[in-house]
């Protein structure tokens, strides 16, 4: 085999573009064939950046909050907060909220509904992040049930759990996570690796035919030293993802080496952030003193581009979206082989 094409690479803030403008919260970023970005909007939508530069802000609407009256629909789409993302088949988009704690199905046009509210009865939990498979199930993360995520994030809590939703179907396939975040199945959707943020580490799990988890262990190094938000492969296997707060992309090899390919590191508060942390003494005013200067706290990583080797990053608190040229393409997700909406 050849060898690994991001040996030896690296990115500095000079090779750092940007692409769109006056966003909020682009936690999460969605690319399409055509060029198109999708970023989660924390003004209760997701913004549409076209090729040309061009942007638009679709709102949600929620359509059918429960089958509330007007006045509950209201409040409900008030505490909405986009975080999680990935595309329907038919394009529309499937949005893990961060705000109702609910996963939703919003159209290009932004009519919206919810599709998980509950399971076995109980209110989800601090609903993360959606991946789409290969057979159209969802893999839906819960990051806790502490209803205020700065609470849950000041130690280690192990609350977290993954759902599966298959067809009517939703069921809980792992739990005792630390704040699970983003996940990703690698390029035969025979693992499920998940960053587990507060435990400072990535987790995989082998998929059983059936969505069950199994053969769990931890993939890389047992502590990063810093809290990790997104994650994606690239063509070769690398993993790549954000240590977010101390603003780094990284990517761990197959062979499990860890590579930092950016590095925009506040150094000393992210360093009160981590001791606080080992102490259960963290709080937001630490976590807020930490991150970078080039959209502060990376969220996730996202390959885009006709040739997929433009790397977007999401953000929490930017409001551009820096990229980068990478020497590897990504590995394409499942919506690349959709017919166009």
């Amino acid at each position: 085999m050849a060898g690994n094409p991001i040996d030896g690479f690296t990115v500095s803030k000079a090779d750092i573009r940007h692409v769109g403008h006056d966003l909020q919260r682009p936690e999460c970023i969605l690319a399409e064939r055509d060029g198109s970005l999708w970023a989660a909007d924390a003004r209760s939508g997701v913004m549409h950046i076209r090729p040309d530069g061009s942007q638009q802000l679709i709102a949600q609407s929620h359509v059918n909050a429960f089958e509330t009256t007007t006045d509950e629909a209201k409040r409900f789409t008030e505490g909405t907060l986009p975080n999680g993302l990935a595309f329907a088949r038919d394009g529309s988009i499937y949005i893990s909220n961060f705000g109702t704690d609910c996963l939703e199905l919003m159209t290009r046009d932004g009519d919206t509904r919810v599709l998980i509210d509950k399971v076995d009865g109980r209110p989800i939990g601090k609903v993360n992040f959606v991946l789409r498979d290969s057979k159209d199930r969802l893999w839906v993360t819960v990051s806790t049930q502490i209803r205020n995520w700065m609470d849950a994030a000041r130690s280690l809590i192990r609350d977290g759990s993954i759902l599966l939703v298959d067809g009517d179907s939703v069921r809980t396939v792992a739990t005792d996570i630390a704040f699970t975040n983003e996940v990703r199945l690698d390029a035969n959707e025979e693992w499920l690796y998940v960053v587990e943020t507060t435990a400072r580490n990535i987790t995989r799990f082998r998929v059983a035919d059936d969505g069950s988890l199994f053969d769990r262990q931890i993939f890389g190094p047992e502590d990063h030293g810093a809290f990790i938000d997104g994650i994606a492969f690239d063509e070769y296997g690398n993993l790549w993802g954000t240590h977010v707060m101390s603003d780094r992309i990284f990517a761990i090899t197959p062979e499990g080496e860890l590579r930092i390919i950016l590095d925009d590191e506040n150094p000393e508060p992210a360093r009160r952030l981590k001791d606080a942390f080992d102490r259960g003494e963290a709080t937001p005013e630490l976590m807020l003193a930490a991150g970078g200067t080039i959209a502060p706290w990376f969220a996730s990583v996202t390959f885009g581009g006709p040739d997929l080797k433009n790397v977007y990053i999401g953000s929490l608190r930017g409001t551009t979206i820096p990229w980068f040229r990478s020497p590897v393409a990504g590995l394409p997700m499942v919506h690349w082989s959709d017919p166009r909406p």
